[in-house]
């Protein structure tokens, strides 16, 4: 099957065709460091992942350049630095190391690249250069802006009109400015703020830029995709796009544009306001990644998500039914050049990661089913590739069991099993009333049973 992927430009999924089939590029917005990250900046990181696992499976791991940016310096790095008395680089260093653990905590691969904008500044001050050498961008009272009205695909991006333009969000209105929508490539420097020289004062570059320029310095003036948050659209990637394309004579920033969808909390919209913040390293206590992994991907990633509790409890309750399938297979080899190529097949078309889980619930059962060595070789492979390709099922089912219980979960694996054990002697022997004593005392101490024609598997309720 062709790769197929939703071009937020095009609106519409196109067939992907990179640019060089042996260097594909991507290019994901990273986190601006300046404290934990909360549940709706890991929803990016995850689905790119997802992207870049797929990328590599297709073209190979070799042929696949991800490029996820750190931005070390900002507005609120530099509140930050204020507030605790540490420098903004210590700060920024700070973050980025707790973003790093986070993410892996949730299975993401670390990019091939992490570009900060710190170590961009030449790259950033040439491109306002070439921006203001072409009459795309003027100086002001100190700041250099991009004049949006130089550029007659403006908004061809986002699609708003310009009432929108000017009343979205991060739109500064600004006496420096000719068009309230005209946005900053260089800022003077405030008094005690980190600072670069250039030939039109002491400043540093406008946010928008970065990331133009970390492109162009590390993949190219074009590039095969570029992703983020739908947040992003406008006014960040319509910046993006038109600086970009008015810098490089008119080449296209990005062949695909992408963008994941709203995170909500209980379906309210996630904000400090409403003091329902979640970040990742509070739910890691309560929660293992790979359950908050399948909970991020549980919906269509174009799509909105709603965290709830009830979501990672079914989650919680999917990754252990998968481990269970797994641990009922210790001992047994996968066939060589098996691939779960239903999940494969789904990813394929626009990270259908809903479709991919149904496919992963139909090889758990297949596992269960399996009766003879060459099924349950098969299923083992398969299950595993499936694990591989949506970044979960990455450690030994015993681990992962033995994991639940030295978190204090209640009854032990081997705890459960005995009790198992004693229920289905009971049911041999027709005492159903000790049988169901024997479920409702584990239900009691939350261990669900799930009776099947292959025998009995449980699971722990969150």
């Amino acid at each position: 099957m062709t790769l197929k992927l939703h071009d937020t430009l095009a609106r519409k999924k196109r067939d992907f065709e990179p640019a060089d089939p042996e260097r594909v590029t991507l290019y994901v917005c990273g986190p601006t460091v300046y404290n934990n990250a909360h549940i709706g900046n890991a929803r990016p990181p995850v689905v790119f992942d997802t992207l870049f696992r797929l990328l590599r499976r297709i073209y190979g791991a070799d042929h696949v350049v991800y490029a996820r940016n750190i931005t070390d310096v900002d507005d609120k790095i530099i509140a930050a630095s204020e507030k605790t008395g540490k420098s903004c680089a210590e700060i920024a260093e700070i973050y980025t190391d707790i973003y790093r653990r986070d993410m892996r905590a949730l299975n993401v691969i670390d990019p091939t690249m992490e570009p900060t904008a710190t170590g961009h500044m030449p790259e950033m001050i040439g491109m306002i250069r070439q921006l203001k050498k072409s009459g795309f961008a003027y100086e002001s009272k100190k700041h250099v802006l991009f004049d949006i009205n130089k550029y007659e695909a403006y908004g061809k991006l986002s699609r708003r009109d310009r009432d929108a333009m000017v009343a979205g969000a991060r739109v500064e209105v600004a006496p420096y400015k000719r068009d309230p929508a005209d946005f900053v490539l260089w800022k003077p420097a405030k008094e005690g703020e980190p600072s670069w020289s250039s030939q039109w004062g002491d400043g540093r570059p406008g946010w928008h830029l970065e990331c133009s320029a970390m492109i162009e310095a590390n993949l190219g003036e074009t590039i095969d995709i570029h992703g983020g948050g739908a947040d992003l659209v406008f006014p960040h990637h319509e910046n993006e796009l038109a600086q970009s394309a008015c810098a490089h004579g008119g080449s296209p920033l990005a062949r695909y544009w992408m963008h994941n969808g709203f995170l909500n909390i209980e379906s309210e919209k996630m904000s400090k306001s409403l003091g329902n913040v979640m970040l990742v390293s509070d739910l890691l206590d309560e929660w293992p990644g790979e359950v908050m992994r399948w909970a991020l991907l549980s919906a269509h990633y174009r799509q909105p998500l709603d965290w709830t509790r009830d979501l990672l409890e079914q989650s919680r309750s999917s990754v252990d039914r998968a481990y269970q399938a797994l641990r009922k297979l210790e001992g047994v080899e996968p066939a060589a050049g098996v691939t779960a190529e239903g999940v494969t097949a789904a990813l394929e078309d626009d990270l259908n990661t809903p479709k991919a889980f149904a496919e992963v619930a139909r090889l758990i059962n297949a596992a269960n089913k399996a009766r003879i060595d060459a099924d349950k070789a098969e299923a083992k492979a398969r299950l595993i590739d499936a694990g591989d390709q949506l970044g979960v099922l990455q450690s030994a089912p015993e681990d992962w069991f033995k994991g639940a219980d030295d978190a204090g979960e209640g009854l032990s694996a081997e705890e459960i099993e005995t009790q198992i054990e004693a229920r289905k002697q009971a049911r041999a022997n027709r005492d159903f009333a000790e049988a169901d004593r024997i479920r409702d005392a584990l239900a009691d101490q939350g261990v669900v049973l799930e009776d099947g024609a292959d025998g009995t598997i449980w699971r722990r309720e969150a």
